[in-house]
């Protein structure tokens, strides 16, 4: 596995971790190679220096064993080549044709601009042969003509069947669990559909602002950042088709069905479906916190931090069930989950007083996983029939005592397992963003104000506005 942006914040944080732990379950043989690249300078002790001392920040201390450790970092190396500059990659070449029969990984985790080079590049070093794939991290350009020219550029060295286009959230357990609710029990599928669904809504919020990210965040904004990938893919699996089969191309035929019945947003409905935002100064867990521009250091930006969108799906599964759409930072809470909000029963038998909750189901990736149906129940006791709200709750806290693995750990075995089923083909991410891009339009013709909100809120008013002129409201956290 080559990695390439080995000492950037996804490397440290999240890939190097990742690979110990799969090491640790003994999934990564002892003849594996893992080669760290990147411009900067560092002898291979150095690497491994800044490798541990990042896992010792970021993961838990006592998942750390010596021993074991000890043996993961003998299968890491380490080359210094600035790729856009760089015309000689023969350390590279040497580094790896040490072990020319094994199966290669490029795990690009750059800029996206440079992926077209760097696939050049291993063409040209003699790099990039028959039994190499290539991971690609999101996002893949900036509007559906920048992900073509990207696309473009690495078909040029690397076939479809060997590029790997990754979100993280296709690996999380409670993402993959969605499949399995849906698909491997009868007792949901009558029910999925616009017969029994009021609406559906699909939250990624975070607590923390833009850290580190302010220049790149201000030139792509929340709808770029997070509706084109998390937010599209949550809710292709929600709202697909059941797939002939788990194989890679029947999952993401049925994921593209999804995005090309997307009723378009346009100049003539974007202000009525779409709301953007902007985190001002305000309190997160009780602590003050900047505004987005003090963040950035900048008088003024129209860049959104939140969005919310009333999509809807035109085809018979779905036709008039709302869906919402909603992603922000500094938020009131760091969650992320889907709410089927079931319809009213069509009749009452308890009487005009007695207060009966429509169903639903909460499925919650994250911090909690966990799956949530609401039912009503009697209250026990005597004195008239009381209804109360309780859920049945799959915990998986409370229900798996072992230790799951990170999204990336999950990821990054598919692909040296050649299983594309969880990453996105290339007509499905220029789908997305011929979606995404009519909203990008239609806000800059209509040019749509992004409204500002108190940082530690669940974004700006007209959010929840925008479902209560439809008779709705966004699930409480």
């Amino acid at each position: 596995m080559i990695i390439f942006g080995a000492t950037g914040d996804l490397a440290r944080r999240k890939i190097f971790p990742a690979l110990y732990h799969r090491f640790v379950d003994g999934q990564l043989p002892a003849n594996s190679r893992i080669i760290g690249v990147s411009r900067s300078e560092h002898s291979r002790e150095d690497f491994i220096d800044i490798v541990h001392e990042n896992y010792c920040e970021f993961e838990k201390e006592d998942t750390l064993d010596q021993e074991k450790w000890n043996e993961f970092i003998a299968l890491i190396d380490y080359v210094s080549i600035d790729v856009l500059k760089d015309s000689d990659w023969s350390n590279l070449a040497k580094a790896v044709d040490e072990k020319n029969s094994l199966i290669r990984v490029f795990y690009l985790a750059m800029p996206p601009s440079m992926f077209a080079e760097i696939c050049q590049g291993l063409k040209k070093a003699g790099l990039a042969h028959k039994k190499s794939r290539v991971v690609l991290e999101k996002p893949i350009g900036t509007d559906f003509d920048s992900a073509n020219e990207i696309n473009e550029g690495v078909a040029k060295v690397f076939d479809e069947n060997r590029i790997y286009r990754i979100d993280h959230y296709l690996g999380k357990e409670t993402v993959q669990n969605l499949l399995v609710l849906r698909f491997g029990n009868i007792l949901l599928e009558p029910l999925w559909n616009s017969n029994a669904i009021e609406h559906i809504e699909i939250t990624v919020a975070e607590d923390i602002g833009v850290s580190g990210r302010g220049s790149y965040y201000d030139s792509a904004g929340a709808l770029r950042d997070m509706v084109q990938n998390h937010l599209l893919q949550l809710l292709c699996l929600t709202t697909m088709e059941a797939p002939s089969s788990l194989g890679a191309d029947d999952v993401r035929t049925e994921k593209i069905k999804v995005l090309r019945a997307l009723e378009r947003i346009t100049v003539d409905n974007v202000k009525e479906k779409t709301v953007r935002g902007q985190y001002t100064n305000g309190r997160v867990d009780g602590k003050a916190v900047n505004g987005y521009l003090v963040d950035l250091d900048v008088e003024d930006s129209k860049t959104e931090t939140f969005v919310a969108i009333h999509a809807e799906i035109k085809n018979w599964r779905w036709a008039g069930v709302p869906i919402y759409l909603r992603t922000g930072k500094r938020m009131s809470s760091r969650r992320s989950e889907i709410v089927i909000q079931f319809k009213p029963v069509p009749h009452s038998i308890f009487g005009e007083d007695t207060k009966i909750n429509p169903n639903k189901l909460v499925i919650r990736l994250q911090p909690d996983e966990a799956v949530r149906l609401f039912m009503e129940i009697k209250e026990p006791g005597a004195g008239g029939l009381r209804l109360k709200t309780l859920p049945l709750n799959l915990s998986y806290a409370d229900n798996f005592t072992v230790r799951y693995p990170d999204a990336y750990e999950r990821l990054l075995m598919d692909v040296v397992r050649g299983n594309l089923s969880l990453f996105m083909r290339r007509d499905e991410v220029e789908a997305a963003w011929r979606w995404v891009d009519s909203v990008l339009e239609a806000w800059d013709e209509t040019d749509q104000i992004t409204r500002p909100y108190f940082a530690g809120t669940d974004g700006p008013e007209a959010a929840s506005e925008m479902l209560t002129d439809l008779g709705d409201s966004w699930s409480e956290a």
